[in-house]
Order: structure tokens, then sequence, then C-alpha cells
């Protein structure tokens, strides 16, 4: 491994860490995420379904314009 590879794990686990506490401490205004229009969800009395289809879409693409920031001003 690389400086370079050594340096990205470390951002990147800073990364986690902040959003765990992002998470944490504002889970109680953060209830919408999850329940947006579009996210699929079935409940039956033995059966539950469910598939945020846009809450991932949502968070893909502000993570694909994270990284895209990230790539701009590193180099």
């Amino acid at each position: 491994m690389s400086q370079a590879t050594g340096k990205y794990l470390i951002i990147i686990g800073v990364l986690v860490v902040l959003v765990g506490i992002v998470v944490y401490f504002l889970s109680d205004k953060l209830h919408w995420l999850g329940r947006l229009p579009g996210d699929i969800r079935v409940e039956r009395e033995n059966f539950r379904f469910y598939f945020p289809i846009t809450t991932m879409l949502l968070l893909s693409g502000l993570l694909n314009l994270l990284i895209w920031l990230f790539r701009k001003f590193m180099n």
C-alpha cells in the first residue's frame, strides 16, 4: 500500500465517524429520511417489506456530489 492509500483510508474513516455523530445526534430531526415519496413500504400482519428507492437515489446523488467536489479540489 502506498501513502496515498493510507491517507484516503484515514479520510474515509473520519467521514464515517462524522456521519455516525450526525446520525446519533440528529436522528430525531431526520425522521423523514426513509419515508420519502417513492419509498416502497408494504406492511401486513406477518410480513414487512421496505425498499427506500427515493432515499437511496437522494443519498447516492449527494455522495456522488461529495466525491466530485473532493476530486475537483484535491487535484
